[in-house]
């Protein structure tokens, strides 16, 4: 089987892309990646008759970055136009299945005291989330009308070794102090590591009975950000010390320093019910998050 994976030169395509080189043909808009295929832009115009022949499975990853300027403008040419516009083009040059990758921020986790599920209400919070909502119905009707297998899956924060955005900063942040202001904080999070992630994806891609299905992604852990710290603090051979910062006391500093959504990523709960992956795919994650964290710090850069 042939899988064409899109955003070949980012954190988790770069990964799939070399993990299952045998199976997967990449494509790129970075000029010095290593990919298959250099795309020089994916929007509505993007001709992928190329990159798409003899495919059959694309994974979908090419998106707009967290700290993009004009995000608005990418999000919309990008992720909205060019997505809809690869199907498409899947459809016309008949590959069978389209796996996207969205996010569980399209639930809205401020109010919610249980687990996220496949049949949760949607209610995103930020703009992309919004985005990726609209992508996703979008998608649906795109499959039904070409019919094109579609899988989703909706991801939490993805860590790993050279991950980006907030689990960049977690690491610096593990690195260089030793004392965390954490102990008190036992709320509930899911993540996934770049490795079950890609590995899930893998199987998303090729397995009989993913076809039509959304799947909530994570390491089957919930765990605490303490914990989380905790871990991140194993996988760099750090030890760090948390100390017991009342939560009321962190939030209000956090709000005069401008810090409001960043310490509720920390401190609130974003619990997802991954169960149906198990169901459907037979499919449990390989890695553990202690095994996963280990990689911090004996694996080797892929970029």
């Amino acid at each position: 089987m042939s899988i064409l994976v899109t955003g070949a030169s980012g954190f988790i395509g770069s990964r799939l892309a070399l993990e299952h080189k045998n199976v997967v043909v990449s494509a790129s808009r970075n000029v010095q990646a290593n990919s298959d295929f250099f795309i020089e832009d994916i929007n509505r115009h993007t001709d992928w008759q190329t990159p798409l022949s003899g495919i059959k499975s694309v994974i979908h990853l090419a998106g707009t970055a967290h700290n993009s300027s004009d995000c608005h403008r990418k999000l919309l040419e990008c992720d909205y136009e060019g997505t809809l516009k690869l199907m498409r083009d899947c459809g016309k040059y008949g590959v069978g299945r389209f796996v996207y990758i969205s996010t569980v921020n399209v639930y809205n986790n401020f109010y919610s005291r249980h687990p996220f599920g496949v049949k949760t209400q949607l209610s995103p919070t930020t703009v992309k989330a919004e985005f990726c909502v609209s992508i996703e119905n979008n998608l649906k009707e795109i499959s039904n009308e070409l019919g094109i297998e579609l899988v989703i899956v909706r991801s939490p924060l993805v860590y790993g070794p050279n991950a980006p955005g907030n689990f960049r900063l977690l690491t610096k942040l593990v690195k260089k102090a030793p004392l965390l202001p954490f102990a008190l904080v036992k709320n509930r999070r899911d993540f996934i590591s770049v490795q079950n992630l890609v590995d899930l994806l893998i199987v998303c891609a090729s397995h009989k009975n993913a076809a039509g299905h959304v799947f909530l992604a994570s390491d089957n852990e919930t765990v605490s950000t303490r914990e989380f710290i905790d871990a991140v603090a194993y996988g760099q051979g750090k030890k760090v010390l948390q100390v017991p910062i009342p939560i009321g006391f962190m939030r209000f500093f956090g709000r005069l320093a401008g810090k409001t959504r960043m310490l509720d990523q920390l401190l609130d709960d974003l619990e997802v019910d991954s169960s149906n992956i198990s169901e459907i795919l037979n499919w449990t994650p390989p890695y553990t998050m202690k095994e996963a964290m280990a990689m911090l710090r004996t694996e080797v850069k892929y970029k």
